[in-house]
């Protein structure tokens, strides 16, 4: 529950003026405010249901560090976030953090009796507090002795006070708190509502709203972007770049952490523990594909080098008498040949166990294969048929006149040439959710269809599919395939693995050209876990992997970077581009809608 407001005070004068009718301070004057202190944990151990979720983990952030945390889902962003905002105690290691952290936690921590007011006041308080302080402190040094100078702790209080108020901006608190509610779309929410009469998009906006207010020290972040359109995130970018303290983030969002970041933290295993990068995330990106590239090279060099190896330790049969196999003993080799060739043969024997030593710690301690990254089975797409006999074309029980009001839309098949689309719509109209005049998707289409939310992106989505329509004509073309993958993924047999799963859906033979665990998107461990005991970003992976391992004419993704690492995002987007087929792609996702390649249709407007 908030605390409740403390009463508004008179305000102090601005730095560097004088309080009206008061004497300035004598001629010692503040000292400089010290750097605020830093964020530090030192090898921090968390178990969870006998798991560790970290193992080790060290950080350090200086004021002005703005560090982003990535990584696949469950490597424990968020409970690093919970350890380094004191909410959560870790099993080793230890936290040194700033007074006044703030946390943004995915679920807002409001009693859902507390009003809007309530949680503003909280966030005002502390500015409020600097305020009534900084009066106080000037009255007592401008009230003390006649021509002596002010105590030395007076001036360095009030110096430390006034660089906070000046971190808050205190004296502008107030309207940066409606500039703050405006951008981020709660200016018309009443300030009498209770949490619990809010969605839960409101709630989250208002939780970070309420930071943004406050201004603390230090700022832990979870997801903040949830929620948020492109102005609002765009507005919250500005807010923490002008942030003079610590900021950690954790996130998926990359437009976001290319936006923000000082420095990235890349928390999925590795042999060194977590990796920081330092810079933005082109910065990242750049910095894992030179270390891609350094990895394949060794490995490749290595795999040369083992290669050499086994043929030089016994698989060719080296002897002294193969030195020179083709070449006769002249008459002066007769006479010593016998201690020559022990001497070549001690050599060459050397130079083997050399080898074999040589061998025996390369393949102790060899750089594994890189994985292969996210790609599209290139052989899966199947011919398209040709036309079905004129008088088959329009599909059966949809009677009626296309387009016409309150009667059902007509499906009909099309031909096959070159030119024709695999599917088109005309006039499609579903009441209260989707209009769409005209669309053509042609055999190797790239669309992007964005838009706010409610304007149908997923019903557009549902209905390439083949989803019946009330209004308007949908042409498809005949043996197309369509393939979707919805944001709530739901699957027949909630008790089978994920790997038994995978291979009913694609057939033995498939599933054994492209194993499930070829793809890189479950862990090993999660193969033989029913699908019921999967999280919702798992389930939507393996859905995804079975479109990857045989991928249809139209793929039809429904924003498809949710629940995605960022890496992942990556490779999946450099699959879209030289995947088979027809690709449709709703997406709120900034990055990906920044570096889209094909063309784009806005709902909406």
């Amino acid at each position: 529950m908030p605390r409740p407001a403390t009463p508004r005070p008179a305000r102090p004068a601005r730095p560097g003026t004088a309080q009206p009718g008061t004497a300035r301070p004598g001629p010692a004057q503040p000292r400089p405010a010290r750097p605020g202190p830093a964020l530090i944990a030192r090898d921090l151990v968390r178990i969870i249901d006998g798991r560790r979720v970290l193992d080790g983990v060290s950080l350090s952030a200086a004021p002005g560090r703005r560090i982003g945390l990535i990584g696949e889902n469950g490597v424990g962003k968020s409970t690093l976030l919970r350890l380094l905002a004191g909410v959560d105690e870790p099993d080793g290691g230890h936290v040194t953090r700033p007074p006044g952290l703030g946390f943004l936690r995915q679920e807002a921590p409001f009693d859902s009796t507390a009003t809007v007011a309530d949680v503003l006041d909280d966030a005002l308080r502390e500015a409020r507090e600097d305020l009534a302080e900084l009066d106080r402190l000037a009255a007592e040094i401008a009230g003390g002795t006649e021509g002596l100078p002010a105590r030395p702790e007076l001036l360095d209080a009030y110096a430390e006070r006034l660089e906070r108020a000046r971190q808050r901006e205190s004296w502008d608190a107030d309207r940066q708190a409606a500039r703050v509610l405006d951008r981020l779309g709660l200016g018309r929410t009443g300030h009498d509502r209770t949490l619990g009469s809010l969605s839960g998009g409101r709630r989250g906006r208002l939780a970070l709203a309420a930071l943004l207010i406050r201004r603390p020290a230090a700022l832990l972040l979870d997801e903040p972007t949830n929620h948020l359109d492109d102005e609002a995130a765009a507005f919250v970018e500005e807010q923490l770049l002008r942030m003079p303290g610590v900021v950690v983030v954790a996130g998926h969002d990359r437009a976001f952490l290319d936006a923000v970041c000082t420095d990235l933290i890349d928390l999925d295993p590795a042999v060194d523990g977590p990796v920081r990068h330092g810079g933005n995330y082109r910065t990242y990106l750049a910095a894992k594909r030179a270390g891609r590239e350094r990895w394949e090279r060794r490995w490749a060099e290595e795999q040369e080098e083992l290669a050499a190896l086994r043929q030089a330790t016994g698989a060719t049969g080296a002897t002294a008498h193969r030195v020179a196999p083709d070449r006769g003993r002249t008459d002066n080799e007769k006479m010593g040949y016998g201690h020559r060739a022990g001497r070549v043969q001690q050599q060459i024997s050397r130079r083997v166990r050399n080898a074999g030593r040589r061998l025996a710690e390369l393949e102790r301690d060899c750089v594994p294969r890189p994985p292969a990254p996210l790609r599209f089975a290139p052989d899966a797409l199947a011919a398209l048929v040709a036309p079905p006999p004129a008088a088959d074309a329009g599909a059966p029980g949809t009677a009626g006149t296309p387009g016409a009001p309150g009667t059902a839309g007509a499906t009909r098949a099309q031909g096959a040439g070159e030119d024709a689309p695999l599917v088109s719509l005309r006039g499609v109209r579903v009441p209260g959710r989707l209009t769409v005049d005209a669309l053509r998707i042609t055999t190797t289409d790239r669309l992007l269809v964005t838009g706010a939310n409610g304007t149908g992106k997923s019903t557009l989505l549902a209905v390439l599919a083949g989803r019946p329509v009330p209004e308007g004509e949908v042409t498809r073309r005949p043996g197309a395939t369509v393939g979707l993958l919805a944001q709530a993924t739901v699957f027949g047999h909630p008790r089978r693995t994920a790997r038994d799963t995978y291979r009913q859906a694609l057939g033995e033979e498939r599933a054994e050209a492209v194993p499930l665990s070829s793809l890189g998107l479950l862990h090993e461990a999660d193969l033989g876990k029913p699908v019921a005991h999967l999280s919702a970003g798992q389930r939507r992976r393996l859905a995804l992997a079975v479109l990857v391992a045989r991928p249809p004419h139209l793929l039809l993704l429904d924003e498809p970077t949710n629940h995605l690492s960022p890496t992942l995002c990556d490779e999946l987007e450099e699959a879209l581009g030289t995947g088979p087929g027809a690709v449709v792609v709703a997406s709120h996702d900034r990055w990906l809608r920044g570096r889209w390649a094909g063309r784009e249709i806005r709902l909406g407007g």
